[in-house]
C-alpha cells in the first residue's frame, strides 16, 4: 500500500511540475573565405549559414539571433552565434543587468586601452 501511495505521488509531481523551458544556446559555424569576394557575397555566406544552423541544428524557435564574434582561421571564417527563444532572452537580460549591476563586465580594458572580449559567463 505505501509503495502505491508513493507511486501516485511521484506521477502527481511529475504530471503537475512544469519544468523550465527557455533556451539560450552558443553555436559556432563556419564558411569559407573564397566567399567573401565584396560585401554582398559576404553577406549572403553568413545568412546562409546562419539560416542553415537555424532549420538544422536548432530545435527550437528563436527570437534573437546574435553574432558574438567572428575570426579567421586558415581559409575559412569561424562565426560565433548566440540563439535564445522568447524565454532565454528574458534570462539574458536577467543576466546582463545583473554584470551592469555592479559584476564584471564582459568587456574588459587592456592596458593599452583597447577594449576586448571575454568569454560569456567568465
Amino acid at each position: 500500500m505505501k509503495g502505491l501511495l508513493a507511486t501516485l505521488v511521484g506521477l502527481a509531481i511529475v504530471t503537475l511540475s512544469n519544468p523550465a523551458t527557455a533556451y539560450l544556446v552558443n553555436v559556432t559555424t563556419s564558411i569559407p573565405v573564397t566567399s567573401t569576394r565584396d560585401d554582398a557575397q559576404l553577406r549572403h555566406a553568413v545568412e546562409s549559414a546562419v539560416d542553415d544552423v537555424l532549420n538544422g541544428a536548432i530545435g527550437f524557435v528563436p527570437t534573437v539571433v546574435t553574432v558574438q564574434d567572428a575570426r579567421v582561421i586558415g581559409n575559412r571564417i569561424y562565426i560565433l552565434l548566440l540563439i535564445a527563444d522568447e524565454d532565454g532572452e528574458e534570462t539574458m537580460k536577467r543576466l546582463f543587468a545583473g554584470e551592469s549591476a555592479g559584476n564584471e563586465s564582459p568587456v574588459e580594458k587592456e592596458p593599452g586601452g583597447e577594449a576586448r572580449n571575454q568569454p560569456f559567463g567568465l
